[in-house]
């Protein structure tokens, strides 16, 4: 992270996965950036100020200059793009790396964030019946299917690290309960300690402003 004038300006909090892969790929690529804390749960982004930045009302939001992008894949695609690295080594790799993005936005990262809140952040007795379960039966299919990829590689794709990585581990580093056990996929296990042991990497509570504890 940088305090410059000319660094990118991440709108984001501590508890977001999604802001947390952008926030991983912009550090883990050398990107000059920022942090602009979001106080999420004070209903910031139900502003009118920010619905101004981000009709869609979410983090993460990446500002630079007069440049604004939002959407999690997207910042990812345009930080590979913008740092000539993670991007994928080939055409094909790069078709890859945008396949398991898109996977892990529509399988993955949604229905985790969807668990994490309604387990953590939302009072037990707003919780709808049955959701919790049926989505966890839906997860493990999908922790099935990137434990079995990650069976016989290091990475997502090709030799190294991708943006593929960042947006598939985004959710997985929380400590909060969500119905993932780590240690039940060996695979996706030794694939989060060689994340965690890159070169700058830092937890998504260190990297990014506020945590559970700063709302207590």
């Amino acid at each position: 992270m940088d305090g410059s004038a000319d660094a990118a300006e991440l709108y984001c909090f501590g508890e977001s996965g999604n802001a947390y892969k952008c926030a991983l790929a912009l550090t883990l690529t050398g990107t000059v950036w920022r942090a602009r804390y979001v106080d999420f749960f004070n209903g910031e982004t139900r502003s009118a100020e920010f619905r101004a930045l981000n009709a869609m009302g979410e983090v993460p939001v990446l500002v630079e200059g007069d440049h604004v992008l939002t959407q999690s894949g997207g910042i990812l695609l345009h930080v590979a793009g913008q740092s000539g690295k993670m991007s994928g080594a080939t055409p094909q790799d790069r078709d890859e790396v945008l396949r398991w993005i898109l996977w892990d936005n529509h399988k993955l990262s949604s229905q985790i964030g969807t668990v994490r809140f309604l387990m953590n952040f939302l009072p037990a007795d707003k919780r709808p019946e049955g959701v919790i379960p049926f989505m966890q039966g839906r997860l493990k299919a999908a922790y099935g299917v990137l434990d079995t990829h990650l069976a016989q590689r290091d990475w997502m794709v090709g030799e190294g690290p991708t943006i593929a990585d960042m947006s598939c581990c985004g959710y997985l580093f929380y400590p909060e309960p969500f119905g993932f056990d780590r240690k039940e996929w060996p695979h996706i296990d030794a694939w989060l300690d060689r994340i965690a042991a890159l070169p700058g990497w830092k937890h998504p509570y260190e990297l990014m402003p506020g945590n559970p504890s700063d709302r207590a």
